[in-house]
């Protein structure tokens, strides 16, 4: 079965696997359940000495700016698709956001989605962060930039903006790539990095960065990140003469339609075992959750985008933008779950590929 059938069956069903209560129970493993798998909290207290794992300096305020999408994606976290037009961040919301980020001098904000150039508020806010002196990160899907006309000019935006972009591409095959995302989207992606490249995104010496991120097309971890990166340059100059900076391997959390995928195809009980098996306490200090805010559309605050979808906001009253509370946030617990160990198996997951 195809992406765009396997996800269009996997959406029209409801099944229960896509209410969020119902996946918490499955990740905390309560008695009724089959799994016993040890509790990520335990594991980090046994390896670590931690009973909790705390924040750092909050160096990036990432937005989840909506969910509408040009692609339903088999393996995507957020849930996004054509469909989510009622998830978008509004204008009020991304001024509060604004607002925080220059009154709390976080250097970095990291704009994610769906495919967050949809928003229609993307471009001001974009222009408002670099015109603050505020580092932006795009999680751009490529096929959105050759999706419409009214995107064809995205380069040059991102150009102007001095944008650092970040660029999902599961492989440099038409067939690896199309059977994660859908038909088509190998073509659109090879022909947007292209694109990029003309104006200099990529190319050494320019400033301008181009990263792209793998993610596993099946129930298994990524390869070493040093060999994909290798691989994947050699590939791409080879076939398309397309050139990138660096490229992040991100392991697969067990959440959303990825775990629905692993129920569903009686992958579960492995994966899980894998992943805790490939546990690696080094990881835990530098976990995107220690030096990271994600904010939902709808301004709810989440210590990583992964408990944003399993709506496990921050601990404390700081549960909103509208009650940031700095002081409160830097003290907080970080809440952690089974699908924790996603982040910590190996060399380490996070926003930014291996931690290790």
């Amino acid at each position: 079965m195809g992406v765009k059938q396997r996800s269009k069956s996997l959406s029209s069903r409801q099944s229960r696997l896509s209410d969020t209560f119902v996946q918490l129970e499955i990740l905390s493993n309560p008695e009724s359940e089959k799994y016993d798998f040890v509790p990520f909290s335990e594991q980090v207290k046994q390896t670590t000495g931690l009973d909790a794992i705390r924040p750092g300096e909050l160096q990036i305020f990432q937005i989840n700016i909506g969910k509408l999408c040009n692609q339903t994606c088999a393996h995507c976290h957020v849930d996004a698709g054509p469909d989510k037009k009622k998830e978008n961040m509004d204008r009020e919301t991304l001024e509060v956001c604004l607002n925080i980020i220059k009154e709390n001098k976080i250097p970095t904000v990291d704009i994610t989605g769906g495919a967050p150039e949809m928003n229609p508020h993307f471009r001001w806010f974009v222009e408002e962060c670099f015109q603050a002196g505020v580092k932006v990160m795009v999680r751009c899907n490529l096929t959105i930039i050759m999706a419409n006309p009214k995107y064809h000019d995205l380069p040059d935006f991102f150009t102007a903006n001095n944008i650092h972009v970040v660029s999902s591409l599961p492989y440099f095959s038409k067939t690896r790539t199309d059977s994660q995302r859908g038909d088509g989207v190998f073509e659109d992606s090879i022909a947007a990095l292209q694109k990029l490249n003309e104006v200099g995104y990529g190319i050494d010496g320019t400033g301008l960065l181009l990263d792209l991120v793998y993610n596993p097309a099946g129930a298994f971890l990524p390869d070493k990140q040093e060999n994909l990166q290798a691989e994947f340059k050699r590939q791409l100059l080879r076939k398309y003469n397309i050139q990138f900076n660096s490229l992040y391997a991100i392991t697969n959390l067990p959440i959303s339609r990825f775990l629905d995928f692993l129920i569903e195809t009686n992958n579960y009980e492995q994966y899980m075992n894998d992943l805790i098996q490939a546990y690696n306490p080094a990881t835990v200090d530098g976990l995107m959750c220690r030096n990271t805010i994600s904010v939902s559309w709808d301004g709810y605050l989440y210590d990583c985008d992964f408990n944003q979808m399993l709506d496990l906001k921050c601990e404390g009253n700081s549960t909103h933008i509208s009650q940031f509370d700095m002081k409160e946030l830097s003290s907080r617990r970080i809440k952690t779950n089974q699908h924790c160990y996603g982040c910590t198996a190996g060399a380490g997951s996070s926003c930014g590929g291996e931690i290790v």
